[in-house]
């Protein structure tokens, strides 16, 4: 099953195509406020079909998201694009579903957060670091600015590779990612250092034994 919803129909279009085909079994569930907002939707009628479903919101449509998980084949897979709200419901119910984590993909947008940029401080205590994070730069490229050594793959909050540990989990976190579930947010133990922000002042983290430390100039030392 595919699932798009806005913006989403993007990149889901040209797999809607490449699934037609290979004549495969799916179906396309697009969803957008109003129907000026339907891209591709005459070309996917065109070339997939039956297999597509249109819901607009302004006409009181909506996408029964469980229903649909639960009309599909034990084996089947779905693919999901759209706005973060979209995808958070999509992947609680996929969850509520005991339906399995693979069988899951998805891409987003990005989640935009709830405060606005603003500088902040990291503490590493274990490092005795205490690094700046301006308003127009990421936790993560401040700690690389800083030399610590760090993991990271997408940089936009959905690998979850650049994950660190929340020391003080009472300090408010602007949580932007889509790697954790809303619970796991909740729960302020973690945060994708890509894209999540202390909301002000500071925020201790950890960072792994492995983390090392490069000086800029001939002074090097290793942590």
């Amino acid at each position: 099953m595919l699932l798009a919803g806005g913006i989403g129909i993007t990149p889901i279009y040209t797999m809607a195509l490449a699934l037609k085909q290979t004549g495969a079994k799916f179906r396309l569930l697009y969803a957008a406020r109003s129907r000026l907002d339907l891209a591709f939707a005459e070309e996917l009628a065109r070339y997939i079909g039956e297999r597509l479903q249109i819901f607009v919101s302004e006409e009181g449509q909506r996408i029964d998201i469980a229903g649909e998980i639960a009309k599909l084949d034990p084996r089947g897979e779905l693919y999901v694009c759209g706005p973060f709200g979209m995808l958070e419901v999509a992947k609680r119910l996929w969850r509520e579903a005991g339906r399995p984590a693979p069988h899951l993909r998805y891409e987003t947008f990005g989640n935009a957060g709830n405060i606005a940029d603003a500088p902040f401080k990291i503490r590493i205590p274990r490092l005795g670091l205490e690094i700046d994070v301006p308003a127009n730069r990421s936790m993560l490229e401040a700690l690389e600015d800083a030399g610590v050594e760090m993991i990271f793959g997408c940089r936009r909050g959905e690998c979850g590779l650049c994950v660190l540990p929340i020391l003080e989990p009472s300090v408010h976190v602007d949580h932007r990612d889509v790697f954790f579930s809303s619970e796991e947010r909740a729960i302020n133990s973690k945060l994708c250092t890509c894209v999540s922000r202390a909301a002000s002042g500071s925020l201790t983290v950890d960072t792994p034994d492995r983390t090392q430390i490069r000086r800029h100039g001939s002074d090097a030392s290793v942590v």
